[in-house]
């Protein structure tokens, strides 16, 4: 009897403990978590400014986005078209440095670096003076659109047309060209320290004019640049943006020199 008394109390308390037991559900897996990166748009005139300082490794860094900016504001008007190529002058440099650098932007290469003449109204070896005005002599800054060629006094030439008002729109008028001369010669730089002068027009050395001229002519673009203060300031080529030159100069010098990181957009 004690035994079949101890059998039962030993099935109540198995059966007690199946019914009390909790039963073990599965866990869910974890949701994987999956990193997506944004593409990013890296601003197109930035690469353009970088090409051509891989280019032109002599050149301001600043000149250049100067260059690059004025330019794309010129093709976001419609003055040119997008595939203009694009010569820069920086007439901060003396006459004894080769400051004309002209670029093939579709192919990516750097054509000519060449000497170039200022005018006798904006001074000797360096160029301080500049003038819109009709019997100036003095060289006129900011961007012209190429034009047509002929032959004049100075030979193989081309007509350009000043984009700057008040700054290089009396270009045509005052028959700013470019043209080769013997007073552009880089050997006139032994003889009396400087490179001749024009009477307003970039001139370059005989030797290179014409090749330089029909490289550029038909509606392509020359850049010419001083630290000129009031065209700087009043300047309408570089306005489209929201930027003034001078933030363009600056900012393009300091990524130049490693103070500025490369900015990039993520795409929306």
């Amino acid at each position: 009897m004690k035994r079949l008394h101890a059998v039962f109390i030993v099935l109540i308390a198995s059966t007690l403990a199946s019914c009390s037991s909790t039963p073990q559900r599965e866990t869910a897996a974890a949701p994987k978590l999956v990193e997506v990166v944004a593409p990013v748009q890296v601003d197109p005139d930035q690469v353009l400014l970088a090409k051509l300082q891989r280019l032109a490794p002599t050149a301001d860094p600043g000149v250049l986005a100067l260059a690059v900016e004025a330019r794309a504001c010129a093709v976001a008007s419609g003055d040119v078209p997008a595939d203009t190529r694009l010569a820069v002058i920086d007439y901060s440099r003396p006459s004894t440095d080769k400051r004309l650098w002209v670029f093939d932007l579709a192919n990516e290469r750097l054509l000519f670096n060449e000497y170039v003449s200022h005018g006798q109204g904006s001074g000797e070896k360096y160029a301080t003076r500049f003038s819109n005005v009709e019997g100036s002599f003095a060289t006129s800054l900011g961007l012209y659109r190429t034009a047509e060629t002929y032959y004049g006094s100075n030979g193989y030439s081309m007509r350009m047309d000043g984009l700057d008002p008040g700054f290089n729109d009396n270009a045509r008028m005052r028959a700013i060209v470019m043209h080769g001369a013997w007073y552009a010669n880089p050997d006139l730089i032994q003889r009396q320290g400087r490179l001749g002068r024009s009477q307003g027009c970039p001139a370059l050395r005989e030797g290179i004019a014409r090749q330089v001229i029909d490289t550029l002519k038909g509606e392509q673009l020359v850049f010419s640049y001083a630290d000129d203060a009031p065209w700087l300031a009043g300047s309408r080529q570089f306005g489209c943006r929201g930027k003034s030159a001078r933030q363009v100069i600056a900012s393009a010098r300091a990524l130049h020199n490693g103070s500025l990181p490369v900015m990039a957009t993520a795409v929306p």
